[in-house]
């Protein structure tokens, strides 16, 4: 009987590649004297699905005391198109890289 023993090849692989996040980008709302407060809230609920209604009002508020709001951080791709969405319903907003 043989004795042999077949041993696996020890693989070991480091990577050398580091992943970076994708940078994200805030989706900004800012006031307007245009839109009604409720027409804010709603629009804000329809474009980004994930926002609550308390969120989207607590959005709105910030907006209407202080100018601007933060509406939501992501990747570029997502944040052009929440942009470009509220300003078709008549809303101010704009985009700005996440530092």
């Amino acid at each position: 009987m043989s004795t042999d023993v077949l041993e696996k090849p020890s693989v070991t692989q480091k990577s050398d590649t580091v992943r970076k996040p994708a940078p994200r980008y805030k989706v900004l709302l800012h006031n307007d004297d245009f839109n009604s407060m409720e027409y804010v809230v709603q629009t804000l609920i329809k474009t980004v699905p994930s926002l609550t209604q308390p969120q989207a009002v607590s959005i709105m508020m910030e907006a209407h005391n202080s100018g601007v709001a933060l509406v939501i951080t992501c990747a570029l791709e997502h944040a052009e198109f929440y942009c470009e969405t509220l300003k078709t319903h008549g809303l101010t907003s704009t985009i700005e890289p996440d530092e």
